[in-house]
């Protein structure tokens, strides 16, 4: 890798590999995160090809003999085939082995043989080995007894603690999907050197479409000479699923548009992170919200601190507190939109498998740090972050859950770039640390209508969306019958119930939401909205926030 050409465009990753195997920190690398993906390889000639031949073609050019493995193809030799035939052990083991700990074994034996030939004074050859979809080949099974899979984690271990690999000029790499798949003694091993390899960012996307240009003419005609665009938009996709989308639009002859990008991107990066994660790109603002002036005003000061690159006094999260349906999940859509970024909900990222809980959170992870300004929500944090001490019900992965969170959380690198919204109706219940200053600073109570008026003007909004039209006249009519402590998911329903009753019973506008208001219930106990109202209320990072009517009635 010393004598590695830098004229073409190399992923930030590949940087550092070169640059710790160059400067004798590492010589054992463990490449993880977006494994699966093509990349583009070669300089005259370019080709997408796989991240295993961009390893071998594009960072281990001058090495003699390449030596790999994964379980689908055993043991094979890809380049040098001629001198490492000239290994005395192959003359007592003619079949090269198929199994794991067999192959293992003899990649560790011919390493040492050739470290052996160089200590001796005698020529020895340039030896990389890869050990491809090692999460497979050597997996997180601490509680299961298993004697060959030790003995395998250990001889990769022992690649990474062979610190004088560099000078005997051999390389070892492991390509794993995630880090919490790989056995803990190889991943938690000081010192292997695990690399992110992470999404493409824009200049690599850019790199493709350029090269995939000549393909795909028609795809690409409305942006010819703007690849940079949709390069741009696509951010957050990997290069596999750009490669689909434009061959596809080829064949179909359908050119991409602005207005398709959006609903694109959506779908790719969607199945890129494989269910676990919704992205929307939020057509709406802090405009479309009724009330909560204060809340907005101190919201779109921060925007306006984020669009101006005033980083330092952006918060790096907000927590939106308040009883259920107060709208928690419709501010953070307005939020995103008002300052022109996507949303990324997580979903069930929880798994039932050893190590799959966390290997999914890295997934996450890896999204999230390609797509730059986002915001990311999580809805139900009190349940969906974790506990410190979860007990030993679940093995530990609510803890370790905990523990990646809050660390991604205080990663001081995503300011700027990663904007957290945490929602709960019971934040109490949320761990103390991820709500402190330097992960959640900001934190918002959301309350219900505090009177009859405020109750009106919400349902009176709701229902002109729908085609319901109320008059500011009505509300002398009405007041009495405005349901107290009315919540926006309330409101919602009885908008929609009073636009189904004035299409169905041919009512009056003004009738159907009479007859909605008179056979009202609460769908949760008031008693159960002062007690959610009253710890939002103690969650508050300002006193401004809280109103005073909701001071006086929790009095």
């Amino acid at each position: 890798m010393e004598e590695f050409d830098r004229v073409i465009l190399l992923p930030e990753w590949a940087n550092e590999v070169i640059a710790s195997y160059e400067s004798g920190t590492a010589g054992c690398f463990v490449l993880h995160g977006n494994v699966n993906d093509r990349v583009l390889i070669g300089q005259k000639k370019r080709q997408l090809g796989s991240l295993s031949d961009f390893v071998m073609e594009t960072l281990l050019p001058q090495f003699d003999v390449i030596l790999s493995y994964d379980l689908g193809f055993g043991l094979r030799v890809e380049r040098g085939g001629e001198t490492f035939r000239k290994w005395p052990s192959l003359d007592e083991t003619p079949d090269i082995p198929q199994h794991p700990l067999p192959a293992i074994r003899m990649m560790t034996h011919y390493l040492q043989y050739c470290r052996n030939l160089k200590i001796m004074g005698r020529e020895a050859p340039r030896v990389a080995v890869v050990v491809k979809q090692a999460h497979l080949v050597c997996p997180a099974m601490p509680n299961m007894l298993n004697y060959d899979l030790s003995s395998m984690a250990s001889l990769l271990r022992g690649w990474a603690a062979e610190a004088r690999l560099q000078e005997f000029d051999q390389a070892a790499f492991l390509i794993s999907e995630n880090l919490h798949s790989l056995h803990p003694l190889v991943a938690e091993s000081s010192r292997m050197c695990a690399v992110e390899v992470p999404l493409p960012s824009q200049p690599l996307i850019h790199e493709v479409l350029e090269w995939m240009e000549a393909r795909c003419g028609v795809a690409l005609e409305a942006y010819k000479g703007r690849l940079d665009q949709i390069a741009e938009r696509l951010v957050g996709a990997s290069i596999m699923s750009v490669e689909r989308l434009l061959l596809r639009r080829q064949h179909d002859g359908a050119p991409l548009d602005q207005k398709s990008l959006a609903e694109l991107k959506k779908q790719l990066v969607e199945r890129d992170c494989k269910g676990l994660i919704d992205f929307v790109e939020p057509d709406r603002s802090l405009d479309d919200i009724v009330g909560l002036e204060g809340v907005k005003q101190w919201l779109r000061q921060d925007i306006a601190l984020w669009n101006e690159g005033e980083l330092e006094a952006l918060p790096m999260g907000y927590l939106f507190c308040g009883p259920v349906g107060t709208g928690k999940t419709y501010l953070a859509e307005c939020l995103a939109g008002e300052a022109g970024v996507p949303v990324v909900t997580m979903r069930n990222f929880r798994d039932k498998w050893v190590g799959s809980t966390e290997a999914n959170l890295e997934k996450i992870f890896t999204l999230l740090h390609a797509l730059g300004r986002c915001i990311v929500f999580v809805d139900e944090a009190d349940q969906a972050l974790g506990k410190r001490n979860a007990g030993s019900g679940d093995s530990g992965v609510s803890s370790r859950v905990y523990s990646m969170m809050a660390k991604e959380m205080s990663n001081t690198r995503n300011r700027g770039r990663i904007m957290w919204v945490l929602a709960s109706s019971r934040p109490d219940l949320i761990e103390v640390d991820l709500k402190r200053p330097g992960r959640v600073d900001v934190k918002v109570p959301l309350f219900p209508s505090l009177n009859a008026k405020e109750g009106f003007a919400l349902i009176r909004a709701l229902c002109k969306r729908r085609g319901v039209e109320i008059g500011d006249d009505d509300y002398e009519l009405m007041k009495a019958q405005v349901p107290e402590l009315l919540t926006p998911g309330a409101a919602e329903t009885i908008a929609v119930k009073a636009y189904r009753m004035k299409v169905t019973n041919k009512m009056s506008d003004r009738e159907a939401l009479l007859a909605c208001l008179s056979e009202y219930r609460p769908p949760v106990a008031l008693e159960t909205l002062r007690f959610q109202m009253r710890i939002a209320a103690d969650e508050a990072t300002d006193a401004s926030l809280i109103p005073r009517e909701v001071e006086e009635l929790l009095v």
